[in-house]
């Protein structure tokens, strides 16, 4: 996945916000999910299932990964969503934020490299607390095992 910089005017949530959210995951959405275990999306979906997180994926090519289903697009999950976790590049990011508000996500979280500073304020005007441009796990080990 390749991005632009991140915007200088862009902050992500302080420590203890992100730790907050970490803590409060019960359902996510794995935008751009893949049943190769090779591949940094499948990773986080088994290491969330782990934790006990409900996650259904997000990818019109598959059914099920690691026995959850997978929707073809955002607005077909069904249910109220914690967070939405985006695996895609970052042109793809303004229609799933605009999908993520539509179904009443409480989060946004777009991986490494992911970037898109317009689509998160616009997120974030919607309400929903926006982290861009880093790792899930990397930010759950940093912050929720220390």
């Amino acid at each position: 996945m390749s991005g632009t910089a991140p915007d200088p005017g862009f902050d992500n949530p302080a420590d203890d916000e992100i730790r907050a959210l970490l803590a409060g995951l019960r359902r996510v959405a794995v935008v751009g999910i893949s049943d190769r275990e090779d591949r940094a999306s499948h990773g986080i979906a088994k290491f969330l299932i782990g934790l006990g997180v409900d996650v259904v994926g997000v990818n019109p090519l598959l059914n099920e990964v690691l026995g959850r289903p997978v929707y073809a697009t955002l607005a077909a999950v069904p249910g109220r969503l914690d967070l939405v976790d985006v695996f895609r590049r970052s042109d793809a990011v303004p229609a799933i934020v605009e999908e993520a508000i539509a179904c009443g996500a409480k989060a946004l979280w777009l991986q490494e490299d992911v970037v898109h500073p317009a689509a998160a304020a616009r997120a974030r005007a919607a309400g929903l607390r926006v982290v861009m441009d880093r790792c899930l796990y990397k930010e759950w080990l940093r912050l929720m095992n220390a």
